[in-house]
Parts: structure tokens; C-alpha cells; sequence
């Protein structure tokens, strides 16, 4: 049974100004199918938000405008939940980018048909050939590494006119991809494209290059951690939850002190 063509928005909560959406996998899965039901709505944009993300967006305005203009802004990330029950509000389940990949796969809808776009070339074929496996049914109907770089959009453009896929995902990295499918918003309407999401390094995990957290580290939320072991380089990256964590616990106090107002 298919989900219904049109399904009630999930509850949209900001953290530190960037949205993040309190559905979970199903309910984001049920929303894409409903998009492909009704393709006449133009490009959805799906993100997928982790503490990276908040901090990027603080100093990029159009990042943070790409990431509000979004149809659906899932939580990427154990800091963003963490967040959520600190600032006490809803809190969204954590859907990481590879599950939502896997999800989108599995979907069984007669319209899904993937695109999948950027990493290092013979990653995205490798992930492809995976997600293949895993899911016979799934109609992945092309492939291309690719780059956010304008002189690559013509040889882009051509392999989704012959590829005509609904749905995109993209991995160029943060924030170029999300970036890029803002930018492209109407080029790829025009090809048919009915929703796009950056999924960052989701094909180096579904390729097999790159071995997730074991199930028991991700429950704890510490995939972070494991990640950072495994790829040390990663470290400057990490230097922004230290300072995310902090602005959040500001943002926890102001919203108390604005709450309770000024006292007699």
C-alpha cells in the first residue's frame, strides 16, 4: 500500500536558526514517496543536518538560506538530538544520510528512480552495486562522480536528461552540495529531478570503502568518535562541536531568562 499523495508537514523546530524536521526514517520516506505521487510540485529539497552544518550556516548566508528553503530537513548527527533535548524542544529521531539512502533504495514505488552523483569516481558505481544487492527492486538508473565545478553542469546535465531520474543525491561535501542543488533548482526541475539531497560521505560507507561504527557504538551516538579514530585527518573538523555544544548551552540560558521574564 502506497503512503497518501499528500501527508501533514512534520513539526519544524530551529536549532541555533538552521530547521531541523521531527520525523523519522518511515515518515521521511512516506513524504518522498508522496512527492513522487505529485511531481507537478517542483524540486523538493531534502538536507540533512548535523552540528557541522549549524556552525556553517552561521557564517554562510546562503547555506542558510538553502537549508530554510528546505522541503525537509532531517537530523544527521547525535549532537542535533542532544541539542533538541537541551534547548527543550521536540526532539527529531536521527536518520544518518547512509540510512537514508538505503531507505530511498528500498523504496518500493514505482517512481523512485535514483541518480546517484559525486564522491571519487568508482565509488558511486561501487555503492550502486551494493545498494543493488540489498535491494533487486531498486531502479538506480545512473551514476556520475562529477563535481559542483560550473564547467562540469553540461556533462551533469547530459547524463540526467538520458538518465531521468526523480530523485538526485548528491555527494559533494557540505556545504558545496546542498549549494548546488539550491543553485540548480530550476535546471534540474526542468530535467525532471522531483527531489534532491546532499548525503556528504554515504556512498564511501554503502561502497564498502569506508566501515561504519559498529551497531552498538552507533546507539551510543558515538559514530563521531569512531569515525575521527579510523580517519584522524578528520580532526579540524571535529573543533566545531566543542563550540556548538557551547553556543547551545547560551541558547539554553537566554531562552530561560526570556521565559521567565523579569521578577518583582
Amino acid at each position: 500500500m502506497q503512503p497518501p499523495a499528500t501527508l501533514p508537514a512534520p513539526s519544524r523546530v530551529t536549532i541555533l536558526g538552521t530547521p531541523v524536521d521531527t520525523v523519522d526514517l518511515p515518515g521521511a520516506l512516506a513524504r518522498v514517496a508522496s512527492w513522487l505521487d505529485t511531481p507537478e510540485g517542483g524540486l523538493r529539497h531534502v538536507v540533512t543536518v548535523n552540528p557541522e552544518f549549524v556552525m556553517a550556516a552561521r557564517r554562510d548566508p546562503r547555506f542558510a538560506a538553502a537549508l530554510r528553503a528546505s522541503a525537509l530537513a532531517t537530523a544527521d548527527g547525535v549532537g542535533i538530538t542532544l541539542a533538541a533535548r537541551v534547548l527543550g524542544v521536540p526532539r527529531a529521531p536521527r536518520i544518518p544520510g547512509v540510512e537514508l539512502v538505503e531507505g530511498l533504495a528500498g523504496l518500493r514505488h514505482p517512481g523512485a528512480r535514483l541518480f546517484l552523483l559525486g564522491a571519487a569516481p568508482g565509488v558511486a558505481d561501487e555503492a550502486a552495486a551494493r545498494l543493488l544487492v540489498r535491494h533487486p527492486a531498486a531502479q538506480i538508473v545512473g551514476v556520475y562522480p562529477g563535481s559542483p565545478a560550473a564547467r562540469d553542469w553540461s556533462a551533469i546535465e547530459a547524463q540526467l536528461r538520458a538518465a531521468a531520474p526523480s530523485i538526485l543525491l548528491v555527494a559533494f561535501g557540505h556545504p558545496r552540495q546542498d549549494l548546488w542543488i539550491a543553485e540548480r533548482r530550476a535546471q534540474l526541475e526542468a530535467l525532471g529531478v522531483v527531489v534532491a539531497s546532499g548525503v556528504g560521505g554515504a556512498f564511501d560507507y554503502l561502497s564498502g570503502r569506508v566501515p561504519r561504527a559498529p551497531q552498538l557504538v552507533r546507539r551510543a551516538g558515538c559514530e563521531w568518535l569512531y569515525r575521527l579514530l579510523r580517519q584522524p585527518w578528520r580532526w579540524r573538523r571535529q573543533l566545531v562541536l566543542p563550540r556548538f555544544a557551547a553556543l547551545v548551552l547560551l541558547e539554553r540560558v537566554r531562552r530561560r531568562t526570556v521565559a521567565g521574564g523579569p521578577h518583582r
